[in-house]
């Protein structure tokens, strides 16, 4: 048995300050703050080892991806929201509801070893895409995390990518 990720989510998302943020991170205005917002959260994030994230009061569980360009073959790092399963994370490429995937899931579907830093740890894992059986029950368990992600898949029409990220 695979042991199991951390976990470490402060903040609630039962508060009024998170349902406001939620139903404003849905919005476009709302989606193009959090885009700006991004590279301070990744600043945050490295250097605590994702302990800290512009989200945590809110209750977000938040996590930094480090993958591998397909492309340049340079680390990328990308703050994203996670469903935590025991010794599974789940990631979703739903880059806010834009016509087109975001880079780093096409840098998983080239080289899915990446580095996962959540809780103060950093940890290698394997990222295989999740088939279409599995995809809505874990989407909708995304949708209990941040209903904004109901949002942006109604603003595309392309299929969101999911991932299951275990230990390598």
């Amino acid at each position: 048995m695979a042991e199991n990720f951390p976990d470490r989510q402060w903040g609630s998302r039962a508060t009024l300050l998170s349902r406001a943020l939620n139903r404003f991170a849905a919005t476009v205005p709302g989606s193009r703050l959090v885009r700006a917002l991004t590279p301070l959260d990744r600043a945050i994030l490295e250097r605590t080892d994702a302990r800290y994230t512009l989200l945590g009061p809110t209750g977000e569980p938040v996590l930094l991806l480090t993958t591998i360009g397909h492309k340049t073959g340079t680390p990328r790092k990308q703050p994203l929201l996670y469903v935590h399963d025991g010794d599974t994370l789940y990631v979703i490429g739903s880059n806010f509801g834009r016509a087109g995937h975001p880079a780093w899931t096409a840098n998983l579907l080239a080289n899915p070893t990446g580095i996962v830093a959540i809780a103060g740890e950093r940890i290698t894992v394997t990222a295989t895409p999740v088939a279409a059986p599995d995809k809505d029950a874990i989407f909708a368990r995304f949708v209990d995390i941040a209903r904004v992600y109901a949002i942006y898949r109604e603003r595309t029409t392309r299929d969101l990518r999911i991932f299951a990220l275990r230990r390598a």
